[in-house]
């Protein structure tokens, strides 16, 4: 029986790419898979560390994130215990960083103007 937590399965009527776009979302938008992705790429750590770096997430919700980002195969824990991104983790950390700079500028006030100062609009 599948948790409320697992990624929808992909609808029949659902394009390949569609489906696969659809579960990347359902996994990255629970809550706490992105801010573990963010911890993980300054390198390899601890369960304890990690849950440090993250005071607001309980233990149990830690662990059951990082058993579906290990499932999804872009966390690894290797043989020291530690957690770690895999190879397919650091692609998804670099197609992410576009978010991390626009967070930056959201964060800031700054507004988001399409158009160049003294553009027509």
């Amino acid at each position: 029986m599948r948790s409320a937590s697992d990624p929808t399965p992909p609808r029949p009527d659902d394009e390949p790419a569609t489906a696969a776009a659809h579960q990347a979302m359902d996994l990255l938008g629970q809550r706490w898979s992105l801010r573990i992705l963010w911890e993980l790429e300054a390198g390899q750590m601890g369960f304890l560390e990690l849950r440090r770096r993250m005071n607001n997430c309980s233990s149990s919700m830690l662990a059951e994130r990082l058993r579906q980002l290990q499932d999804a195969g872009v966390v690894e824990k290797n043989p020291n215990r530690s957690y770690e991104l895999s190879f397919a983790g650091i692609r998804l950390s670099q197609a992410l960083e576009p978010l991390w700079e626009w967070s930056q500028i959201w964060a800031s006030g700054e507004r988001f103007n399409p158009f160049p100062p003294g553009a027509k609009s």
